[in-house]
């Protein structure tokens, strides 16, 4: 290794800071030449580590790239309160779990769920939004019933949280012997007794 600024050879170079990265799959250090006193960053990795390939809908196979993902996340969070941090982390723990769990290949299907899982804890809007794109909704209905179900989940998750502005439905009315409704018949005072 030599200095990108000046050339000098190794022995000239001195590690100030050593830190584990990329999901500790790798190590940043940060460098200085003791020649030019420049610093500058390396990253050490494991050479030939294991390639994930992606398996498309229509069968076709792309190389794993985490950029995708994180595409995917800002397209979703567009002009939504969810800093770019939070994008990152949920990328890189997708990224980690589809490394832990498969050995070779990575269905697209699996990829969004993991990602839809964690965006709908982190921003419900973002969370239809990826849906809408990642599940293809084709009506207005089904986008419909994924946010309900986005309003559901959320009140499973938290039981003080109750529907705003509903009224409870009234009981029905059991059935009479025919089996129609029984009429409600107001039921008349009785006269008062003079006294």
């Amino acid at each position: 290794m030599h200095c990108p600024f000046c050339h000098a050879d190794k022995d000239s170079l001195k590690v100030i800071d050593s830190r584990a990265c990329d999901g500790d799959r790798a190590i940043r250090r940060r460098r200085e030449c003791l020649n030019c006193k420049k610093r500058f960053t390396t990253y050490e990795r494991i050479e030939g580590s294991v390639k994930l390939t992606v398996v498309k809908q229509d069968g076709r196979r792309v190389p794993w790239d985490r950029q995708k993902i994180v595409d995917g996340l800002e397209r979703a969070c567009f002009k939504r309160p969810v800093p770019e941090e939070e994008i990152l982390r949920v990328a890189e723990e997708v990224e980690e779990e589809c490394f832990a769990t498969h050995d070779r290949e990575v269905p697209t299907s699996g990829i969004g769920e993991m990602v839809a899982g964690r965006l709908r804890r982190l921003d419900h809007v973002a969370y239809v939004r990826f849906a809408s794109v990642y599940k293809q909704f084709e009506t207005l209905d089904e986008l419909i019933e994924a946010a309900q179900n986005v309003l559901d989940a959320k009140r499973f998750e938290d039981p003080t949280q109750g529907r705003l502005f509903i009224e409870p439905k009234p009981p029905a009315a059991p059935p009479a012997e025919n089996g129609k409704p029984e009429k409600k018949t107001r039921k008349a005072k009785a006269p008062a007794s003079p006294e």
